[in-house]
Protein backbone atom coordinates (compact mmCIF):
# COMPACT_ATOMS: atom_id res chain seq x y z
CA UNK A 1 0.00 0.00 0.00
CA UNK A 2 1.33 3.41 -0.98
CA UNK A 3 1.63 6.03 1.77
CA UNK A 4 0.57 9.52 0.69
CA UNK A 5 2.77 12.24 2.20
CA UNK A 6 3.05 16.02 2.09
CA UNK A 7 5.61 18.59 3.16
CA UNK A 8 4.69 21.90 4.80
CA UNK A 9 7.52 24.42 4.59
CA UNK A 10 10.05 23.98 1.79
CA UNK A 11 13.07 25.86 3.05
CA UNK A 12 16.34 23.94 3.27
CA UNK A 13 15.02 21.10 5.46
CA UNK A 14 11.59 20.89 3.85
CA UNK A 15 13.14 20.79 0.39
CA UNK A 16 15.25 17.82 1.43
CA UNK A 17 12.31 16.04 3.04
CA UNK A 18 10.50 16.33 -0.29
CA UNK A 19 13.56 15.04 -2.14
CA UNK A 20 13.86 11.97 0.08
CA UNK A 21 10.13 11.16 0.05
CA UNK A 22 10.12 11.32 -3.74
CA UNK A 23 12.85 8.68 -3.84
CA UNK A 24 11.28 6.25 -1.34
CA UNK A 25 9.43 3.12 -2.50
CA UNK A 26 5.75 2.80 -1.54
CA UNK A 27 5.63 6.53 -0.73
CA UNK A 28 3.96 9.17 -2.90
CA UNK A 29 4.66 12.86 -2.41
CA UNK A 30 1.20 14.28 -3.13
CA UNK A 31 1.79 17.91 -2.23
CA UNK A 32 4.02 20.61 -0.81
CA UNK A 33 3.01 23.91 0.76
CA UNK A 34 4.86 27.13 1.46
CA UNK A 35 4.00 30.83 1.42
CA UNK A 36 6.90 31.30 -1.03
CA UNK A 37 5.18 30.42 -4.31
CA UNK A 38 8.36 30.20 -6.38
CA UNK A 39 10.03 27.84 -3.92
CA UNK A 40 7.08 25.48 -3.60
CA UNK A 41 6.52 25.45 -7.36
CA UNK A 42 10.14 24.47 -7.83
CA UNK A 43 9.80 21.61 -5.32
CA UNK A 44 6.68 20.30 -7.06
CA UNK A 45 8.37 20.51 -10.45
CA UNK A 46 11.45 18.61 -9.26
CA UNK A 47 9.88 16.00 -6.99
CA UNK A 48 6.21 15.71 -7.94
CA UNK A 49 3.00 16.46 -6.11
CA UNK A 50 0.92 19.61 -6.24
CA UNK A 51 2.22 23.01 -5.05
CA UNK A 52 0.19 25.11 -2.59
CA UNK A 53 0.67 28.43 -0.85
CA UNK A 54 -2.07 27.47 1.64
CA UNK A 55 -1.15 24.36 3.64
CA UNK A 56 -4.73 23.81 4.84
CA UNK A 57 -5.89 23.67 1.24
CA UNK A 58 -3.24 21.05 0.56
CA UNK A 59 -4.38 18.98 3.55
CA UNK A 60 -8.03 19.15 2.46
CA UNK A 61 -7.50 18.48 -1.25
CA UNK A 62 -4.68 15.92 -1.17
CA UNK A 63 -5.65 14.21 2.12
CA UNK A 64 -2.14 12.91 2.87
CA UNK A 65 -1.64 10.10 5.37
CA UNK A 66 1.37 11.91 6.86
CA UNK A 67 3.19 15.20 6.61
CA UNK A 68 6.53 16.68 7.47
CA UNK A 69 6.26 20.06 9.19
CA UNK A 70 9.32 22.18 8.44
CA UNK A 71 7.96 25.69 8.90
CA UNK A 72 9.63 28.23 11.25
CA UNK A 73 9.53 27.03 14.84
CA UNK A 74 7.05 29.68 15.98
CA UNK A 75 4.50 28.28 13.50
CA UNK A 76 4.74 24.63 14.56
CA UNK A 77 1.72 24.72 16.89
CA UNK A 78 -1.02 25.93 14.50
CA UNK A 79 0.26 23.82 11.61
CA UNK A 80 0.54 20.69 13.75
CA UNK A 81 -2.93 21.15 15.23
CA UNK A 82 -4.41 21.62 11.75
CA UNK A 83 -2.91 18.29 10.64
CA UNK A 84 -3.91 16.50 13.84
CA UNK A 85 -7.54 17.63 13.48
CA UNK A 86 -7.56 15.85 10.13
CA UNK A 87 -6.03 12.65 11.55
CA UNK A 88 -2.72 13.10 9.70
CA UNK A 89 0.48 11.63 11.16
CA UNK A 90 3.29 14.12 11.84
CA UNK A 91 7.04 14.34 11.49
CA UNK A 92 7.91 17.72 13.05
CA UNK A 93 11.35 19.17 12.50
CA UNK A 94 13.20 19.90 15.74
CA UNK A 95 12.58 21.63 18.03
CA UNK A 96 9.08 20.30 18.56
CA UNK A 97 7.71 23.79 19.19
CA UNK A 98 8.59 27.36 20.09
CA UNK A 99 7.78 26.78 23.75
CA UNK A 100 7.31 23.81 26.04
CA UNK A 101 3.66 24.81 26.50
CA UNK A 102 3.13 24.74 22.71
CA UNK A 103 4.85 21.36 22.53
CA UNK A 104 2.68 19.97 25.29
CA UNK A 105 -0.42 21.03 23.34
CA UNK A 106 0.85 19.21 20.26
CA UNK A 107 1.68 16.03 22.18
CA UNK A 108 -1.68 16.03 23.99
CA UNK A 109 -3.67 16.67 20.81
CA UNK A 110 -1.83 13.91 18.91
CA UNK A 111 -2.45 11.47 21.75
CA UNK A 112 -6.15 12.25 21.93
CA UNK A 113 -6.54 11.93 18.15
CA UNK A 114 -4.53 8.71 17.88
CA UNK A 115 -2.11 10.45 15.50
CA UNK A 116 1.50 9.26 15.40
CA UNK A 117 3.94 12.05 16.21
CA UNK A 118 7.68 11.92 15.60
CA UNK A 119 10.19 14.73 16.20
CA UNK A 120 13.00 15.18 13.69
CA UNK A 121 16.10 14.92 15.87
CA UNK A 122 18.16 13.85 12.90
CA UNK A 123 21.45 13.20 14.70
CA UNK A 124 19.97 10.06 16.26
CA UNK A 125 19.92 8.65 12.74
CA UNK A 126 23.56 9.42 11.97
CA UNK A 127 25.11 5.94 11.52
CA UNK A 128 28.13 6.91 13.66
CA UNK A 129 25.85 7.91 16.57
CA UNK A 130 23.84 4.70 16.24
CA UNK A 131 27.09 2.69 16.28
CA UNK A 132 28.35 4.63 19.30
CA UNK A 133 25.16 3.84 21.22
CA UNK A 134 25.60 0.14 20.44
CA UNK A 135 29.22 0.09 21.62
CA UNK A 136 28.30 1.91 24.83
CA UNK A 137 25.39 -0.45 25.49
CA UNK A 138 27.79 -3.38 25.15
CA UNK A 139 29.98 -1.90 27.87
CA UNK A 140 33.05 -1.37 25.71
CA UNK A 141 33.86 1.94 27.41
CA UNK A 142 33.01 0.86 30.95
CA UNK A 143 31.70 3.69 33.09
CA UNK A 144 31.16 6.93 31.17
CA UNK A 145 32.80 9.95 32.81
CA UNK A 146 32.36 12.84 30.36
CA UNK A 147 30.68 13.76 27.08
CA UNK A 148 32.03 16.73 25.10
CA UNK A 149 29.99 18.16 22.22
CA UNK A 150 31.41 20.60 19.66
CA UNK A 151 28.95 22.06 17.16
CA UNK A 152 30.36 25.18 15.54
CA UNK A 153 30.21 26.98 12.22
CA UNK A 154 29.10 30.12 10.39
CA UNK A 155 25.70 31.69 11.01
CA UNK A 156 22.92 30.22 8.80
CA UNK A 157 20.90 33.15 7.47
CA UNK A 158 17.78 30.95 7.31
CA UNK A 159 17.50 30.97 11.14
CA UNK A 160 15.78 34.10 12.42
CA UNK A 161 13.44 33.05 15.22
CA UNK A 162 15.77 31.31 17.70
CA UNK A 163 19.38 31.45 18.88
CA UNK A 164 22.21 28.97 18.67
CA UNK A 165 21.00 27.04 21.74
CA UNK A 166 17.57 26.15 20.37
CA UNK A 167 18.85 25.66 16.82
CA UNK A 168 22.04 23.68 17.49
CA UNK A 169 22.59 22.73 21.13
CA UNK A 170 19.21 20.96 21.20
CA UNK A 171 20.82 18.28 18.98
CA UNK A 172 23.55 17.51 21.48
CA UNK A 173 21.27 17.60 24.50
CA UNK A 174 19.09 14.98 22.82
CA UNK A 175 22.10 12.89 21.80
CA UNK A 176 23.48 12.89 25.35
CA UNK A 177 20.20 11.50 26.67
CA UNK A 178 19.93 9.08 23.75
CA UNK A 179 23.35 7.44 24.03
CA UNK A 180 23.42 7.21 27.83
CA UNK A 181 19.76 6.55 28.59
CA UNK A 182 20.11 9.06 31.44
CA UNK A 183 18.22 12.25 32.21
CA UNK A 184 19.79 15.64 32.83
CA UNK A 185 19.55 16.86 36.44
CA UNK A 186 21.11 20.33 36.14
CA UNK A 187 22.64 22.73 33.62
CA UNK A 188 24.74 25.87 33.65
CA UNK A 189 25.57 28.09 30.69
CA UNK A 190 27.54 31.11 29.59
CA UNK A 191 26.05 32.67 26.47
CA UNK A 192 26.98 35.73 24.41
CA UNK A 193 25.70 37.90 21.56
CA UNK A 194 28.82 38.69 19.56
CA UNK A 195 27.65 39.30 16.00
CA UNK A 196 23.95 38.45 15.74
CA UNK A 197 21.79 40.95 17.57
CA UNK A 198 18.50 39.10 18.16
CA UNK A 199 19.64 35.95 19.96
CA UNK A 200 22.69 34.32 21.51
CA UNK A 201 25.29 33.08 19.03
CA UNK A 202 27.79 31.53 21.45
CA UNK A 203 27.32 28.91 24.16
CA UNK A 204 29.65 27.24 26.60
CA UNK A 205 27.53 24.93 28.71
CA UNK A 206 27.77 22.32 31.45
CA UNK A 207 25.37 19.43 31.92
CA UNK A 208 25.13 16.95 34.81
CA UNK A 209 23.44 13.62 34.06
CA UNK A 210 21.55 11.49 36.57
CA UNK A 211 24.44 8.96 36.68
CA UNK A 212 26.92 11.82 37.39
CA UNK A 213 28.28 11.91 33.85
CA UNK A 214 29.40 15.45 33.02
CA UNK A 215 28.57 16.94 29.63
CA UNK A 216 30.09 20.01 28.01
CA UNK A 217 28.69 22.02 25.10
CA UNK A 218 30.84 24.23 22.88
CA UNK A 219 28.38 25.68 20.38
CA UNK A 220 28.50 28.79 18.20
CA UNK A 221 27.67 30.51 14.94
CA UNK A 222 31.04 32.30 14.93
CA UNK A 223 33.48 29.67 13.65
CA UNK A 224 34.40 30.04 9.96
CA UNK A 225 34.51 26.27 9.42
CA UNK A 226 31.89 23.66 10.23
CA UNK A 227 32.69 21.40 13.20
CA UNK A 228 30.39 18.59 14.34
CA UNK A 229 32.12 16.31 16.86
CA UNK A 230 31.26 14.32 19.97
CA UNK A 231 33.73 12.83 22.47
CA UNK A 232 32.73 10.24 25.08
CA UNK A 233 35.36 9.55 27.76
CA UNK A 234 35.20 6.58 30.13
CA UNK A 235 37.17 3.94 31.99
CA UNK A 236 38.52 2.15 28.94
CA UNK A 237 39.32 5.14 26.76
CA UNK A 238 37.49 7.60 24.51
CA UNK A 239 35.10 7.43 21.57
CA UNK A 240 35.15 10.20 18.99
CA UNK A 241 32.29 10.76 16.56
CA UNK A 242 32.64 12.92 13.46
CA UNK A 243 29.07 13.67 12.46
CA UNK A 244 30.07 15.07 9.08
CA UNK A 245 32.11 12.09 7.86
CA UNK A 246 30.10 9.54 9.89
CA UNK A 247 33.29 8.13 11.37
CA UNK A 248 33.62 6.51 14.80
CA UNK A 249 37.03 6.17 16.48
CA UNK A 250 38.02 4.51 19.74
CA UNK A 251 41.15 5.68 21.56
CA UNK A 252 42.11 2.97 24.02
CA UNK A 253 43.24 3.57 27.57
CA UNK A 254 46.33 1.36 27.56
CA UNK A 255 46.29 1.00 31.33
CA UNK A 256 42.69 -0.18 31.42
CA UNK A 257 43.38 -2.59 28.55
CA UNK A 258 45.48 -4.85 30.79
CA UNK A 259 43.91 -7.57 32.91
CA UNK A 260 40.65 -9.47 32.59
CA UNK A 261 37.61 -7.23 32.20
CA UNK A 262 35.52 -6.55 34.27
CA UNK A 263 37.73 -7.69 37.15
CA UNK A 264 40.70 -5.45 36.38
CA UNK A 265 41.17 -2.36 38.55
CA UNK A 266 41.49 1.03 36.85
CA UNK A 267 44.81 2.40 38.08
CA UNK A 268 45.48 5.18 35.60
CA UNK A 269 45.34 6.35 32.01
CA UNK A 270 47.87 5.81 29.25
CA UNK A 271 47.83 5.96 25.47
CA UNK A 272 46.78 2.75 23.75
CA UNK A 273 45.57 1.72 20.32
CA UNK A 274 43.40 3.85 18.06
CA UNK A 275 40.64 1.84 16.40
CA UNK A 276 38.52 3.14 13.53
CA UNK A 277 35.24 1.28 13.62
CA UNK A 278 33.59 0.34 10.36
CA UNK A 279 30.35 2.30 9.99
CA UNK A 280 28.05 1.79 7.01
CA UNK A 281 27.40 5.29 5.67
CA UNK A 282 23.85 6.47 5.03
CA UNK A 283 22.12 9.84 4.73
CA UNK A 284 20.65 10.48 8.21
CA UNK A 285 17.56 12.18 6.76
CA UNK A 286 16.81 9.12 4.65
CA UNK A 287 17.17 6.89 7.73
CA UNK A 288 14.92 9.23 9.71
CA UNK A 289 12.15 9.29 7.12
CA UNK A 290 12.33 5.53 6.62
CA UNK A 291 11.89 5.12 10.38
CA UNK A 292 8.91 7.49 10.31
CA UNK A 293 7.23 5.48 7.56
CA UNK A 294 7.99 2.21 9.37
CA UNK A 295 6.46 3.61 12.57
CA UNK A 296 3.30 4.68 10.73
CA UNK A 297 3.03 1.16 9.30
CA UNK A 298 3.41 -0.29 12.80
CA UNK A 299 6.68 -2.09 12.04
CA UNK A 300 8.61 -0.22 14.75
CA UNK A 301 7.76 2.07 17.68
CA UNK A 302 8.12 5.83 17.17
CA UNK A 303 11.91 6.29 17.55
CA UNK A 304 11.80 9.95 18.67
CA UNK A 305 8.60 10.59 20.57
CA UNK A 306 6.81 13.79 21.46
CA UNK A 307 8.05 13.55 25.08
CA UNK A 308 11.61 13.14 23.74
CA UNK A 309 11.18 16.37 21.82
CA UNK A 310 9.72 18.12 24.87
CA UNK A 311 12.69 17.08 27.02
CA UNK A 312 15.19 18.39 24.47
CA UNK A 313 13.33 21.70 24.20
CA UNK A 314 12.97 22.04 27.97
CA UNK A 315 16.72 21.49 28.42
CA UNK A 316 17.59 23.96 25.67
CA UNK A 317 15.31 26.63 27.14
CA UNK A 318 16.82 26.02 30.59
CA UNK A 319 20.26 26.65 29.11
CA UNK A 320 19.06 29.88 27.52
CA UNK A 321 17.64 30.93 30.89
CA UNK A 322 20.84 29.97 32.70
CA UNK A 323 22.88 32.11 30.32
CA UNK A 324 20.56 35.07 30.76
CA UNK A 325 20.28 34.81 34.54
CA UNK A 326 23.81 33.56 35.29
CA UNK A 327 22.68 30.71 37.47
CA UNK A 328 22.44 26.93 37.64
CA UNK A 329 19.07 25.45 36.60
CA UNK A 330 18.11 22.26 38.43
CA UNK A 331 15.49 19.73 37.27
Amino acid sequence: MTLKVGVIGVGMMGYNHARVYADMPDVELVGAADVAETAVTNVARRFGGQPYTDYQQMLDEQKPDAVTIAVPTAEHLPVALAAIRRGIHLLIEKPIAYSVADGEQIVAAAGEAGVKLMVGHIERFNPAVAALKEHLAEGELGRVFQIDARRQGPFPARVQDVGVVIDLAVHDLDVMRFITGMDVVRVYAETEHRIHSKHEDLLTGLVRMSDNTVGTLTINWLTPTKIRELYVIGERGMFRVDYLTQDLYFFENGTAATGDWPFRVLRGVSEGRMIRHVVAKKEPLRAEQEAFVAAIDGRIPIPVTGPDGLWALQLAQAIVRSGQEHRVVVF
